[in-house]
């Protein structure tokens, strides 16, 4: 079996690193960004399974980072992820009508953040 791949997106080194050894561990293969626009770049046709955002980030929001990865003909289908800190359930309604398939509250616990993964991932 091929390893997944995720596109972790979150403007913190800290939880980038942090997520990025967690989803390692499982086997998963990770590329990192740091911002929206750092991700779009990283969409350039090669196989990512799934992608996992933050929502508050400089230079492009996750918002808008989902917002553009849907116009993207070979990403327009990609499970999207965020992971926030946000509780708010008007961020949670806009994530939704933008194109995200779920969502993670921060600080995230490991067992469900993999059970969430593994779930979009079916």
């Amino acid at each position: 079996m091929h390893k997944k791949t995720i596109l972790f997106v979150d403007d913190s080194k800290s939880i980038r690193e942090l997520v990025k050894l967690n989803l390692q561990q499982e086997g998963f293969e990770v590329l990192l960004a740091e911002d929206g626009t750092d991700a779009l770049e990283m969409l350039d046709g090669r196989k990512i399974h799934l992608v996992i955002t933050d929502l508050h980030m400089p230079k492009m929001n996750g918002l808008d980072l989902i917002s553009e990865i849907r116009k993207i003909n070979s990403y327009a289908y990609i499970p999207i992820l965020v992971l926030t800190t946000e509780t708010q359930t008007e961020f949670k309604l806009q994530a939704k009508q933008k194109g995200a398939t779920g969502w993670i509250t921060k600080p995230f616990d490991h067992d469900k953040l993999m059970r969430t993964i593994k779930k979009v991932l079916r």
